[in-house]
């Protein structure tokens, strides 16, 4: 009877699978990088991922500001919100 105990990233539940995907999104592999390593049939399926991560959203977003943008998140006034809630 064959025993394999090689450890792998489908290895355990799909959480430890998810894990590892978005440890190494976060460490700047490649999507297409992380959906061969997991086994996926597709790229397509790691946009999950990518979808998940406010980390990598923000950094791209930091990468587009004009350079005489203030650094942070924007705050609106109460005056912008109450605007916004009268919509």
């Amino acid at each position: 009877m064959f025993n394999d105990h090689t450890v792998h990233p489908h290895t355990g539940s799909a959480d430890t699978s998810r894990s590892c995907a978005m440890s190494l999104l976060q460490a700047g592999v490649d999507t297409t990088v992380i959906a061969l390593w997991l086994g996926h049939a597709g790229v397509r399926s790691t946009d999950a991922y990518v979808h998940a991560d406010m980390t990598i959203k923000e950094k791209a977003l930091s990468l587009t500001a004009p350079v005489t943008a203030r650094p942070g998140r924007y705050k609106p006034t109460d005056k912008v919100l109450a605007f916004l809630d009268r919509l």
